[in-house]
């Protein structure tokens, strides 16, 4: 590698890295270059290196000097859509899809957890929040060194859990806004595409989560080189939290077809409603269209003709049966 890559790659180490921190007990956080990272950093305490929309140079250079695998570093390259682990020799990697809150929308971002022997390395690309709360805590509590990164890697994997509560209650507030709306006046048609697309932004909500559940309980249960015997319950935790989250969603989503369902009931009730009103009008109006359907017919011998009341007991007799017609659909509720 030629001085003038080394150059392009400490620019882009420097653009990228949120944070490249060396916890040492008993000592303030200290800040480590592109040069410094290395066993040497590695083994005098906790280094936690975050990168954020990384270049692939960049990452295969901070992998070779972490001594992360090949296979590893590819992995890390490539695009993920779902959340994963993958257990190497001395590395532990976790895949977490993030959940952000976008112009009023889902927006989808995945985070990558390398735990290893005292290190810690993230990639977040395509998510806005920040880790710097979990640095501070990390900074300020010093026994939280000498639990490791596996344990810093719980912690954080339960902040992102803190940012799907976030993304979940602004999505609550979406469904009972659509529930309220929905009991004022009903769903109209643009309704109905609004409902379909919150419905369709809550399942992938869930796609992208529920699959952490079961990373978590293996993170928990599954003896593994990278996770310590004592913050397996602090994934296990985790696990607990996120499969409450998954469960929320499954909630709302049914709170969303239950409305959609209840809409469409309604319609039909009303559809049904008016059927029976027009039914009943129509067999009112039976009545005076058959009786002057009858005297049109033009027949010299026709009842009533010749009486001089005859006009007006016709008009008398059609408007009782009219009115007995209505009075009987009134009681059985058609009109």
């Amino acid at each position: 590698m030629t001085p003038a890559d080394d150059i392009s790659l400490d620019e882009a180490f420097r653009r990228s890295a949120v944070a490249s921190i060396l916890y040492v007990s008993g000592q303030p956080g200290r800040d480590v270059g592109l040069a410094d990272l290395g066993p040497a950093a590695t083994e005098s305490g906790l280094l936690w290196v975050g990168l954020k929309d990384p270049d692939e140079a960049l990452v295969r250079d901070v992998g070779r000097r972490l001594g992360l695998p090949r296979r590893a570093i590819e992995e890390i390259i490539a695009p993920h859509r779902r959340p994963k682990i993958i257990e190497y020799d001395q590395l532990t990697l976790v895949v977490v899809v993030t959940v952000e809150i976008v112009q009023d929308r889902p927006g989808f971002g995945d985070t990558q957890l390398l735990i290893g022997p005292g290190y810690l390395l993230t990639i977040r690309r395509h998510a806005e929040g920040s880790y710097r709360a979990l640095r501070d805590q990390l900074a300020e509590s010093p026994e939280f060194l000498n639990r490791g990164s596996d344990y810093v890697a719980s912690t954080l994997l339960d902040l992102l859990a803190d940012r799907y509560v976030e993304a979940l209650d602004h999505m609550e507030g979406r469904v009972e806004n659509v529930e309220h709306q929905f009991l004022l006046r009903g769903f109209r048609e643009m309704d109905i595409r609004r409902l379909y697309r919150l419905r369709r932004d809550l399942l992938r909500m869930q796609t992208a989560i529920a699959p952490l559940v079961e990373i978590c309980r293996r993170l928990a249960r599954v003896d593994m080189r990278n996770i310590g015997a004592d913050s397996r319950g602090y994934f296990n935790e985790v696990a607990d939290r996120i499969l409450r989250i998954v469960e929320s969603i499954a909630g709302l989503r049914e709170a969303l077809a239950f409305a959609f369902e209840a809409s469409m009931m309604i319609s039909q009730m009303q559809q049904t409603d008016i059927t029976r009103k027009l039914a009943a009008w129509a067999a009112i109006l039976a009545v005076p269209t058959a009786v002057a359907g009858i005297y049109g017919m033009n027949f010299h011998d026709m009842p009533e003709l010749g009486w001089t009341y005859g006009y007006p007991a016709m008009l008398a007799g059609t408007g009782a049966v009219c009115g007995l017609l209505y009075w009987k659909f009134r009681r059985i509720k058609w009109l």
